[in-house]
């Protein structure tokens, strides 16, 4: 068994995971705004990610922690070139994850908006940099013989990177809104429709341009990544055409095909490197010149195999548990709502950081 290839298919599956299940947090946190006309309104949409959104970014923790064990010389060169961009990233998490804490913390309108802009703004940048990160990896930096890097903060922004950004971030929206439609009723419901309808649009046509920059810029496009590419379409098409039809379900299903293509698709055609330099192409990083060492591997995947179907087993059982509707209060002031413990929302879905 090769191992370093294992393990190059295991952060594939990982990011791959990351991107699907917390896409959807992305794009609530940004569509909460949009969605919602009244503060209660937009406490329900939050609440639709209340039990998942903090869970779902166990994955990106458990990527960045598997790139260090995996492969030491990637994880080096790619958090030292990419560290202003992996500053900004972490910036907004810590953000984001203090507006789903401190937004209800207070009945001060200004408070409230404050922390709803702030976690539109966090949701919508962290997609944008990871993709830019991510797409810089095959289009290609200034890596030297060493394997340091030697650009520049502005050398990270590529065409193909901010192009991989906004697909990610407009297929998150997708996605969000996707969920939203899934998981809410009434004229949340509705408007969310609309939205999916929108970012539909917007994502299918940075889609198809992502997926045309994608065979111009990689050395070669495997088979595995042709199809991925191929499904990322036919995702998009099928989650706006499943909103049409108000077949939520299905919609979600298809956005998170689509999200998902674009990391499987993007690994496959980075493989066999893990970087690749725009200096020269002798000096691109490799799956097998970065990889740690035998005994190192078969240890990390020995834990994998025991941890990961947990890690799954648990996530299913919180989705299921989680699984009904939210509904909005009837003409609930905002106020009153965020005082009821017992309203309906609230006893199916917890306020974001309150367990």
């Amino acid at each position: 068994m090769d191992l370093p290839v294992v393990w190059f298919g295991i952060l594939t599956v990982l990011w791959t995971g990351y991107f699907v299940l917390e896409g959807f947090d992305f794009g609530v946190g940004v569509l909460h705004w949009f969605v919602g006309r009244n503060d209660t309104e937009r406490r329900v949409a939050i609440n639709s990610i209340g039990p998942f959104w903090d869970a779902n970014e166990v994955w990106l923790v458990v990527a960045g922690a598997a790139t260090f064990a995996a492969f030491p010389g990637w994880y080096a060169t790619m958090f030292s070139s990419l560290y202003l961009a992996f500053v900004v990233i972490l910036v907004a998490l810590i953000f984001r994850g203090l507006a789903f804490e401190y937004r209800g913390k207070s009945d001060n309108p200004r408070w409230r908006k404050t922390w709803s802009i702030g976690l539109v703004i966090s949701s919508a940048v962290i997609p944008l940099f990871l993709g830019v990160g991510l797409g810089d990896l095959l289009a290609g930096l200034p890596i030297g013989a060493d394997q340091e890097y030697a650009g520049t903060f502005w050398n990270l922004l590529t065409p193909y990177g901010l192009l991989t950004g906004a697909t990610l971030l407009s297929l998150c929206l997708l996605h969000g809104a996707t969920f939203l439609g899934l998981k809410t009723t009434g004229h949340i419901r509705q408007r969310s429709h609309r939205l999916a309808r929108v970012f539909g649009g917007t994502s299918l046509v940075l889609g198809l341009a992502w997926v045309i920059s994608t065979y111009l810029v990689a050395d070669g496009v495997s088979a595995l990544a042709i199809g991925f590419l191929t499904l990322l379409v036919l995702g998009v098409v099928a989650a706006a055409t499943m909103t049409a039809r108000e077949r939520d379900g299905w919609a979600f299903t298809a956005s998170a095909i689509a999200i998902g293509s674009v990391s499987v698709s993007l690994f496959a055609s980075l493989y066999p490197n893990v970087m690749v330099s725009s200096t020269d192409v002798s000096n691109s990083l490799t799956i097998t010149n970065t990889a740690s060492g035998d005994y190192t591997l078969t240890v990390i995947t020995i834990v994998a195999v025991i941890m990961f179907p947990l890690v799954l087993l648990y996530q299913g059982w919180n989705y299921y548990i989680f699984r009904q509707r939210l509904t909005t209060p009837p003409a609930a002031s905002s106020t009153s709502s965020e005082k009821n413990s017992g309203s309906e929302d609230e006893t199916r879905a917890l306020e974001p950081g309150s367990g």
